[in-house]
């Protein structure tokens, strides 16, 4: 495998970096020998196996301009990464441990191969080339091809970017990475990085935390800064994805920070924050890009902001400066899970030029390391350092003497994921290495060697490790590749003193059972206000109970207004975005935020217009009562026996019932007052008008029988037929009452027609057909009566009551054409009122009409209360 995988290299650097490695082939020896290597800062040791490192030693890199009259050469890297160095130490560190642990690999020697990709794809790319292909310059071709590959796995890259590049090549050959800082969820498609693990949570789930702190906070109003990278953009896509499907709030702004320090594209980005209403900045972006940003925020003094920071520059030590913390103090940022490695400050300590033997000392990662510390060089220094005085390495230096982050272990976090992850590739190869022949999980249940090895079955294994730190963190990976997502919140504290402190205030983790869980110690959070206390960082604030939300046009769905709930409607709770209408027997209260029960209205005892009318119908009835009493004290009298008291008493029983039946029309609708109001006011009405038509026939017929031969017309006019006339008359109108309850009888009905926010309660006729003919009958007896009494208005009498019912029933015909119209256009409980008053005005018209003039003679003109007055004699003046 070694061999084939060599040949394969030789070909990919003719065409990919020919200027630099291009291969040799030479028949004679049957061998491919690099005509060149990179020159790459590196650190190697020798082992039965090798495994591959990629670290940001360097911030950045140099290229040399391209003439190609003469050889191109390197690039050259520029700003010593310490903390990058100490990433490639802990996996030496790591190396070391496994080799003096007797249970893990235990008749294997690891060693290693180390570069540096000075944070440039380029040289990244070079060095896992490097990698892959080896470090010997020549290969002899064999048939054979015995012997394990020139790496087992490559531990890196740091960035996304550069780790999509290297996996999407060294998958194709399925040559296992596993990196400790690359987030990108990209990176987790199995299809085109399928031997791509990672000991870092993918920015998928980052993103999905940092939302979750953002909703505990009630922040829905944020701007969103991105690095010009694939870090930044699929971050971005994340986040925009995340937010959309939460529905938890709305980006203000979405910027890229430029990799250069581009002063007038970053101060147009500052002035988008300035401007922006929204209070919290998260910031998906590097070191680099942060130091740059930083420094336009402080020429232009943009304070009260609320910082976010992703886990690339939470922990950097050169942004928690004094002049900063102005700024940046309060940062919340999701930062990798602290471990602890026991020991590796005692190995950092012991570092020393002379133990990195197998460097060549123009480009070893220790030299640098040294020079760099103590800011001297080692011989042969270059001239010009040689002229200006400059201090020669002696490599007797004293790393005890320096004080330095170098050695401070008290925070190790991507320290702690190169670690998990050397000891992945270790468990993967030891598990491999315990395979029994026969019991494989390859074809044929076959085991995989290191004499034979192919990588992909590695990568097999490498699926599948599960082991426990001695820190207690379980390490295995998912189908994807993706370690178990845990982060740490961390929050930046500006002390008194002018001095930070970075310290831990929760952790967010996903478990299988509850799913994504955050927890934050919100007492021990920093804020950078005033008001010590988190900021409000809303687009609009939040409609309360018994409003709406309404989008404001052209706006994002975080910047809306607030509409108050239409009458009948509600919301019940805080930014609803739509108001509910009320049940039919309900309403919308004051505030609409609940639902009340709809008033009911119907014609009541306890407001005034039913007052009065009680007070009518009692009045009309007590009159009617003293009439009686009156007519029955004198009863004996002429003014009362004239045209059948029987029926004059009748006719004020009739009258007293029509004023006490108007009662039935006010108070709450039931059903017995539904059924009785309407059969109580008919026949009540009937058995009146019957009374005057009769008494009307009676006039008549007495003023006939007066004449020559008209006596036998007073026959059929006796009191017994009088009597029957009545009787025969109230009942018609009885059965068309009976014959109207029972065919379609009146029930109480609750309208919510006439008026919205309440209810009428009204008696429905239910069969209005009987209605009309109740009504048509007492208007055909009204129409008949009024027309006898209008043909008998002039006969001959001192006291023709013909003329007073003719006027009583032009009152109540005038009042019942005048009832219809009004009835039909009065709503709810004034058609009950329209009812009752035309009831209780046309009873008052018949009893002032009849028996007005009676009582007035009864009383007042006894001396006309006689029966020669009556007959029409003359009666002395007085």
């Amino acid at each position: 495998m070694g061999g084939i995988l060599a040949r394969y290299m030789c070909v990919y650097l003719v065409l990919i970096f020919s200027f630099s490695s291009s291969p040799v082939f030479s028949s004679s020896s049957s061998s491919c020998r690099l005509q060149g290597k990179f020159n790459l800062n590196g650190m190697h040791k020798a082992g039965d196996v090798i495994l591959g490192g990629l670290f940001e030693v360097h911030y950045s890199s140099v290229f040399p301009e391209l003439s190609f009259t003469s050889k191109p050469l390197q690039p050259s890297c520029q700003g010593f990464d310490i903390l990058g160095f100490r990433h490639a130490q802990t996996m030496a560190f790591a190396i070391d441990e496994i080799n003096r642990n007797s249970n893990l690999l235990p008749n294997v020697t690891l060693g290693y191969s180390l570069y540096d990709n000075c944070a440039t794809l380029g040289v990244a790319f070079h060095a896992a080339w490097s990698l892959a292909s080896g470090r010997e310059e020549q290969f002899v071709l064999n048939t054979s091809c015995l012997g394990s590959p020139p790496v087992l796995g490559i531990v890196g890259d740091s960035y996304s970017t550069n780790s999509i590049a290297i996996a999407s090549v060294l998958g194709l050959y399925k040559v296992p990475m596993v990196s400790y800082f690359a987030t990108c969820s990209c990176l987790s498609d199995r299809q085109r990085f399928p031997s791509f693990f990672r000991t870092i949570p993918s920015d998928a789930f980052q993103v999905s935390a940092m939302l979750q702190i953002l909703k505990r906070f009630g922040w829905t109003w944020a701007g969103l800064l991105i690095s010009d990278d694939d870090y930044g953009f699929h971050a971005a896509r994340s986040f925009q994805t995340d937010l959309a499907q939460s529905g938890g709030g709305c980006l203000a702004y979405l910027e890229v920070l430029p990799w250069r320090n581009d002063p007038t594209e970053l101060q147009r980005i500052v002035g988008v924050i300035r401007k922006s209403t929204a209070r919290v900045i998260i910031v998906f972006a590097h070191e680099t890009h942060m130091i740059h940003l930083m420094e336009e925020v402080i020429k232009q003094n943009v304070t009260g902001l609320q910082w976010m920071a992703s886990e690339a520059w939470t922990s950097v030590t050169f942004l928690q400066t004094p002049r900063l913390m102005p700024y940046l103090g309060g940062t919340l940022g999701i930062a990798i899970r602290r471990g602890e490695i026991p020991g590796l400050r005692d190995f950092l300590s012991r570092i020393h030029p002379d133990s990195d033997t197998n460097n060549n000392h123009g480009n070893s990662m220790v030299r640098l390391f040294w020079e760099d510390t103590f800011q001297c060089r080692f011989s042969p220094a270059p001239s010009k350092l040689v002229d200006a005085g400059g201090r020669l390495c002696t490599g007797q230096e004293d790393l005890g003497n320096v004080d330095f982050v170098f050695l401070d272990v008290s925070d190790l976090r991507p320290e702690y994921n190169v670690y998990k992850a050397v000891y992945a590739l270790a468990h993967a190869l030891h598990d491999m290495l315990q395979c029994v022949p026969g019991r494989g999980p390859f074809t044929g249940h076959s085991c995989a060697s290191l004499e034979r090895l192919e990588l992909w079955q590695l990568v097999y294994y490498l699926g599948r490790v599960n082991f426990t730190t001695a820190f207690g963190d379980q390490v295995s990976f998912d189908k994807n590749g993706d370690a178990l997502p845990i982060y740490d919140v961390m929050n930046w504290l500006w002390l008194p003193d002018g001095s930070t402190q970075v310290h831990n205030v929760g952790v967010v983790k996903k478990l299988a059972s509850t799913g994504e869980e955050l927890t934050l110690d919100e007492d021990r959070i920093f804020w950078n206000f005033e008001s010590k206390k988190p900021p409000r960082s809303v687009c609009s604030e939040s409609c309360s109970p018994g409003t709406r939300m309404a989008r404001k046009k052209g706006e994002p769905v975080c910047c809306f207004d607030c509409i108050p709930c239409s009458d009948g409607e509600i919301s019940n709770k805080s930014d609803s975005t739509e108001c509910t209408s009320c049940p039919e027997d309900f309403w919308s209260g004051p505030q609409r935020d609940h639902c009340i029960p709809k008033r009911m209205e119907f014609l009541s005892y306890h407001e005034p217009l039913g007052i009065s009318l009680t007070a009518a119908s009692l009045l009309g009835t007590l009159i009617c009562a003293i009439v009686l009493v009156i007519f029955t004290y004198h009863r004996s009298t002429p003014m009362v026996r004239a045209n059948n008291s029987e029926l004059s008493f009748l006719l004020l029983l009739s009258l007293k019932l029509c004023f006490l039946c108007s009662l039935l029309f006010i108070g709450r609708p039931r059903l017995w007052t539904c059924q009785l109001r309407h059969a109580a006011f008919g026949i009540s009405f009937v058995l009146c008008v019957s009374c005057i038509l009769v008494k009307t026939m009676v006039v008549l017929a007495v003023f006939k029988a007066s004449k020559p031969g008209g006596g036998a017309s007073l026959k059929w006019f006796g009191a017994m037929q009088q009597r029957g006339t009545v009787l025969v008359l109230t009942s018609i109108q009885a059965a068309i009452c009976t014959t109207w309850l029972v065919s379609s009888s009146p029930a109480p009905h609750k309208n919510t027609q006439y008026h919205s926010d309440r209810i009428v309660y009204e008696c429905v006729v239910g069969s209005t057909v009987g209605f009309a003919v109740l009504l048509g009958y007492i208007g055909l007896l009204a129409v008949l009566s009024f027309i006898l009494a209008f043909l008998a208005r002039n006969l001959p009498d001192n006291f023709n009551e013909a003329k007073f019912i003719t006027f009583s029933m032009l009152i109540f015909c005038a009042v019942w054409v005048a009832f219809i119209p009004a009835y039909i256009n009065s709503p709810g409980k004034y058609a009950d009122a329209v009812e009752v008053f035309a009831i209780l005005a046309s009873s008052f018209g018949l009893l002032v009409a009849l028996f007005g003039p009676k009582c007035y003679i009864i009383l007042l003109r006894p001396e006309r209360n006689t029966k020669k007055a009556i007959m029409g004699r003359s009666i002395p003046k007085t």
